[in-house]
């Protein structure tokens, strides 16, 4: 009876090492899935973080031009700025005015 319970332990204990070995077979590829994803995850963090900063800088762009943009109709509202293309554009003149103009050609 003797040999029976030492083949029997030999086996448990190929068996507890084989576990292990397995454990830490699949430990390590875990492990390794987990490092290459995550690079790939701080790879894509990158590009989307610069991609944030030029879209940001874009965003900043188009309110500064906005304002201007709503500046600009603003001033074309005024009467002083429709009098001046009157004048310059269309030739207009205000009553009584006299008009100069340069007939020699530069």
């Amino acid at each position: 009876m003797s040999r029976g319970r030492k083949r029997s332990t030999g086996r448990r204990k190929s068996q507890n090492r084989l576990s292990i070995l397995l454990a830490a077979v699949v430990m390590l590829v875990l492990l390794a899935v987990t490092f290459v994803r995550g690079y790939q995850i701080r790879k894509s963090l990158s590009v989307y973080q610069t991609r944030q900063e030029e879209l940001t800088s874009q965003i900043t762009k188009e309110q500064q031009r906005a304002k201007e943009i709503k500046e600009y109709g603003k001033k074309t509202q005024t009467d002083e700025y429709i009098e001046e293309v009157a004048r310059d554009k269309l030739g207009l003149v205000k009553p009584g005015e006299i008009i100069f103009r340069n007939s020699s050609k530069e």
